[in-house]
């Protein structure tokens, strides 16, 4: 790999961090400019996301020391198969996000460009990181981006529902620092692939304290990651959020998942002496309540926007009963499943909006209200859309689906998971049927005129639902590489190994 290459294993990082500093400078600017260079930002973003994933899909673990510190000692940042895929999906949803914010949405708020970037770098930096405070330090920088973005445009709504959502991230913030600091207390290191090593190696009066810290680390996640009953949060903060805020927060449940499968499967995995495999029994079973509880919140929706909030909560619980299970194959159902889910979820937040601004005062409730002048239109994606997150043949939530309950088919836990998957898919189904028919074809004489949708903000809901169909024809290459993902986080020697190498890092920083 040449010098730039090695450079650009850093870059998902530098570039929404560079754009928005740029983007703060600029801040009294026209808008049109401001637009110009944070979707110029985003382009970058994606096409060094490209690399970085036909980099990792050899398997070659790319490793990037800051300052050219060897790790323990320095900060490392290490990209995969499974983080250079993460960092690729949220360049793909930061692209269709700031397609659609910058039809007007941007405007309510001077800031929201740089907050969009800064956003961007916390999540990649949260992908990325080899060591446990830096994950700490990057999930605060996504979070404060995400306060100003969930409260962008202002309102009783979102300000009561960002009052909340600051509160309870500052509460997990305070725990992982709790749980942080202990782990470092007793194992002098916060180095991934260093306290791997450490672990495995625990003396036996030390295994409560880092059980307990262990523990503590999962609440914090399970928080992040909306696991029941830590989700109650999420569907009034995201339901209150703007679109093209709520699109991009798609992805920042996944960030919970990520921390949960990528620090207990390295840290805590099947090496990891008596503290082996310390969650799996726990992800199992509330992953299976998450869905249940997902759904009854569905069922009970009466706005659209809180509707799809809830699959979010329903997507997350079927991604951790994926990693409950433990298997190459359950891992690699759930990455599959994951960022489809990802995807049609952050379509469903942007047609959301658009319905609203159509039916006017009528906005998203789901009752009868205004024909709509464009029920075709509208009607159709959001009909694309529901088949996928609902699970239904062939689109690409089925196949996710379907690989999950094939992977617990050897099991003992076979039929709770069949029995909670599928009639919970059909649930879904039910509630969205019932949603579309109220919205698109119940009308109310009295409700007046409903307004023509801007063409313009549907583009964006178009090409991610067009993304969507494309998923299920690329979905054996694309499995291919979830499997080949999840067998390299199931071999985490590599990893450790690679990490800790003794060989003296290149003048980029990286091996």
């Amino acid at each position: 790999m040449n010098m730039l290459g090695e450079h650009l294993v850093i870059a998902p990082i530098l570039v929404p961090l560079l754009t928005g500093i740029l983007l703060v400078l600029l801040r009294g600017s026209a808008t049109p400019l401001r637009r110009t260079i944070s979707m110029l930002g985003v382009q970058l973003l994606l096409a060094v996301s490209i690399w970085l994933l036909l980099q990792a899909a050899s398997g070659e673990l790319l490793v990037y020391q800051l300052g050219s510190w060897a790790a323990p000692y320095g900060i490392v940042l290490v990209a995969d198969r499974l983080s250079a895929a993460m960092v690729m999906l949220t360049a793909v949803l930061a692209l269709f996000a700031m397609m659609h914010a910058i039809q007007g949405s941007d405007r309510h708020g001077r800031q929201y460009h740089a907050l969009f970037q800064f956003l961007l770098m916390g999540l990649n930096g949260a992908f990325l990181t080899g060591d446990l405070f830096n994950l700490f330090v990057f999930f605060e920088i996504l979070l404060i981006a995400s306060y100003g973005m969930l409260l962008h445009g202002g309102g009783a709504a979102r300000s009561r529902a960002g009052l909340h959502y600051v509160i309870v991230n500052l509460v997990g913030s305070s725990l992982f620092l709790f749980a942080v600091g202990t782990l470092y207390g007793v194992l002098g290191t916060l180095n991934m692939a260093d306290l791997s090593q450490r672990v495995a190696t625990l003396p036996a009066e030390d295994v409560g304290l880092v059980r307990a810290a262990a523990l503590l680390l999962f609440l914090v996640f399970a928080l992040k990651a909306a696991l029941v009953p830590l989700h109650l949060w999420l569907p009034g903060a995201y339901s209150a959020a703007g679109p093209a805020s709520v699109a991009l927060f798609a992805i920042m449940t996944k960030v919970g998942g990520y921390s949960i499968i990528r620090v207990y499967s390295l840290i805590f995995g099947a090496e990891a002496g008596p503290l082996a495999n310390l969650v799996e029994p726990w992800l199992l079973v509330l992953g299976l309540l998450t869905i249940v509880v997902g759904t009854i919140g569905v069922l009970a929706s009466r706005h659209l926007a809180l509707l799809v909030a809830h699959l979010v909560v329903i997507s997350t619980g079927s991604i951790l009963t994926a990693f409950g299970l433990g298997s190459q194959a359950a891992l690699s159902a759930g990455l599959y499943y994951s960022f489809q889910s990802a995807l049609v979820t952050a379509a469903l937040f942007m047609l959301t909006e658009n319905v609203a601004r159509t039916r006017g005062v009528f906005a998203d409730e789901l009752r009868a209200g205004p024909m709509l002048p464009a029920a075709n239109l509208l009607g159709g994606l959001f009909l694309v859309l529901a088949l996928a997150v609902a699970g239904v043949p062939p689109l690409s939530g089925f196949i996710g689906k379907v690989l999950i309950i094939q992977a617990s088919l050897e099991t003992p836990v076979m039929a709770w998971i069949m029995a909670i998957v599928l009639s919970t898919s059909l649930l879904t189904l039910v509630a969205l049927a019932r949603a579309g028919s109220t919205m698109f074809f119940k009308t109310d004489t009295n409700a007046g005129a409903a307004t023509l949708p801007d063409t313009a903000n549907l583009v964006p809901v178009a090409a991610v639902a067009a993304l969507s169909l494309l998923y299920v024809v690329l979905a054996s290459p694309i499995y291919s590489y979830t499997d080949a993902a999840a067998d390299q986080l199931l071999s985490p020697n590599g990893y450790v190994e690679t990490v800790l190498s003794d060989e003296p890092p290149s003048p980029a920083g990286g091996h």
